[in-house]
């Protein structure tokens, strides 16, 4: 069954070699003016092509995305202007029902028309007036009642039959609503045969109880002007229409507000060539009193495609650009090593027929140039080289292979690191038989340290796998010494999610156990603390060893910090440099130390320059 497998792998090996083989094959068979000519058309023009296609696919949809925003802040602005228009008028009417001075003006029955101008000339004269000039947008306030003692004219009508007639007036009778906004035509007043439109917004006056003798109305005339620029102002946008609760078109850009004639309002409809995403459509508010009021927009379509059309054009010449300057390019360069190698070519065929001859042009200081002038060196020496040096050769060939061979079969003999971790898991295992607690926690942290030491998969961990890995050496140091040693942390928990240079701590650790508390008597002591604090990452290793004397403190600084320096101190040297690497000018380093009282190693790193983990 072996011999099988092993058969069937070896012939799926040599079909996989097979099919490459033959596809160098079909490359290597394509002569040099095909292959020029696939270099140039994948090589240039199928890049070109694409990058045009995706850039203006993209910049296409950047555009339409633009002009889309453009749309919704121009759709938004008309509709806040229109709708603070009305709400002006609103506030001026909720005002003016609420006036119950002028409830009772209205509801008082005059004498005459003398005692009626008196009353209007110190009250009535400036009341609606005075509302004008801070509400530019209203054209007019009436208030209308059928109190026959009150003389018609300026704000204040008698309800007559011509007003009964009006369309206003009907409106307000059929409305079920306190108040509403009311589009009407009526007729002008310098002409009794043309009308002119209004947008007004009426309100029943019947605030107060003990004031209802009389019947009264409060219409205020909105300016139709000032909507109508509004709406003309986002033209180059929008074809802007207002369209009230019966989808009557009230004003448009196209149709203004159809002063000078008496024909009801149009009903807006789609056109045919106006598709549903080019409409956008945004109620003017939510009261109840411009319920199912609307402003619709319609896209200008040719703007859309002008943009985009120009930048297809300016596109399409910067390619055009680019592709005859690359092939002017190519086309030089192209011909120079087309001619170079035809002319090695036929060479090379005349030596195959035992023609020497040299090739005498311009050679060049490329790769061409310099294959024609070892070929001339050859033709030069061939003759020598074909009988004795050419055997000899083979034979040199053959005796460095078969030495190439040994070193290889000689590495192969090598341990395997596998082995050793086969090995320390075979004595975890009799450890583990045999009860040996504290020998089986130190193989695994043995086996642990040694993985990850021949692992080295990043170079930055966080600092909470950096403790694992210190706890782990600390505690196989502690089974070496006994009760001679002892070490604590003190962690910051925020601390322990950043990420810093693998083997960054360690190595500083270390030096503390072999340097620091071998040479002492009584309890060793190592600490480990980080912190953050300031906007920075902060980490110290210190021990109560023996101490570094000033002037060995201060030649081992100088040590850490000239990159040259060789000998001891290599770990803390190590560190130094992979965080000043890592890190340049950012990174405090310090070295500080007590003759017989210990030493301590901080280095603080800002955080702004440490990754997060999952970050």
């Amino acid at each position: 069954m072996r011999i099988r497998t092993n058969s069937s792998r070896g012939s799926k090996v040599f079909h996989m070699e097979r099919k490459k083989f033959r596809f160098r094959k079909v490359v290597n068979d394509i002569p040099l003016n095909y292959k020029f000519s696939l270099i140039y058309i994948i090589g240039v023009l199928l890049p070109i092509i694409i990058i045009n296609l995706v850039f203006l696919d993209r910049i296409s949809d950047l555009i339409k995305s633009r002009e889309q925003q453009n749309l919704e802040i121009s759709l938004e602005r008309a509709r806040k202007d229109i709708h603070d228009f009305i709400e002006g008028g609103v506030a001026v009417s909720y005002t003016l029902s609420a006036d119950k001075n002028l409830y009772e003006l209205l509801e008082r029955t005059y004498g005459n028309s003398i005692e009626f101008y008196d009353t209007f000339d110190e009250q009535l004269r400036d009341r609606m007036n005075s509302y004008m000039p801070v509400n530019n947008q209203i054209e007019r306030i009436t208030v209308f009642t059928n109190n026959d003692s009150i003389v018609s004219g300026s704000n204040y009508q008698v309800i007559n039959e011509k007003v009964m007639n009006s369309e206003w007036y009907k409106q307000s009778k059929a409305a079920d609503k306190h108040l509403f906004l009311a589009a009407y035509h009526m007729s002008d007043t310098s002409s009794v045969i043309s009308t002119a439109p209004y947008l007004s917004v009426i309100e029943r006056m019947d605030a107060y109880s003990s004031y209802n003798k009389f019947e009264k109305l409060l219409r205020i005339d909105l300016d139709l002007s000032k909507i109508y620029d509004v709406i003309i102002r986002e033209k180059d946008y929008l074809s802007l229409y207002l369209v009230n609760e019966q989808d009557e078109i009230i004003m448009s850009a196209q149709s203004g507000y159809q002063r000078g004639t008496a024909e009801p309002y149009p009903v807006f409809k789609l056109q045919d060539d106006e598709r549903k995403e080019d409409v956008h459509i945004v109620p003017v508010g939510g009261a109840s009193y411009i319920k199912g009021w609307r402003i619709i927009g319609i896209t200008q379509g040719e703007r859309i495609t002008q943009a985009i059309m120009e930048i297809r054009i300016y596109a399409g010449i910067l390619a055009s650009i680019v592709t005859l300057i690359t092939t002017a390019f190519l086309y030089v360069m192209l011909r120079s090593y087309n001619y170079r190698v035809k002319r090695l070519s036929r060479h090379m065929q005349k030596v195959s027929n035992e023609k020497f001859e040299l090739i005498r042009i311009d050679e060049g200081q490329d790769e061409i140039g310099g294959l024609i002038r070892n070929f001339n060196r050859m033709t030069t020496t061939i003759n020598s080289l074909i009988n004795d040096v050419y055997k000899l050769e083979i034979q040199k060939n053959n005796l460095e292979m078969e030495r190439v061979r040994a070193e290889l079969n000689f590495l192969q003999s090598q341990m395997n690191p596998h082995f050793l971790f086969n090995t320390l898991n075979a004595i975890l295992v009799v450890c583990t038989k045999n009860n040996y607690s504290d020998v089986t926690d130190i193989i695994k942290s043995l086996s642990k340290l040694l993985r990850r030491l021949l692992s080295w998969k990043e170079d930055l961990v966080t600092l909470e796998e950096e403790m694992t890995f210190i706890e782990m050496y600390l505690k196989i140091e502690k089974f070496r010494f006994r009760d001679k040693f002892d070490y604590q942390f003190e962690i910051d928990e925020q601390s322990l999610q950043y990420k810093i240079p693998k083997l960054s701590m360690q190595p500083l650790v270390e030096n503390s156990c072999k340097h620091g508390l071998q040479a002492i008597e009584g309890l060793g002591v190592i600490k480990v603390k980080t912190l953050v604090e300031e906007g920075r990452l902060k980490v110290t290793v210190s021990d109560n060893g023996k101490g570094i004397e000033p002037e060995k403190l201060q030649e081992l600084l100088g040590n850490v910090q000239n990159e040259a320096s060789s000998g001891t101190n290599i770990g803390i040297r190590n560190v130094y440099r992979r965080l000043e690497l890592y890190y340049e000018d950012q990174v405090r380093f310090d070295i500080s130390s007590v003759p017989d009282e210990g030493t301590i190693v901080t280095f603080d790193i800002p955080l702004k320059l440490l990754e997060r983990k999952n970050s």
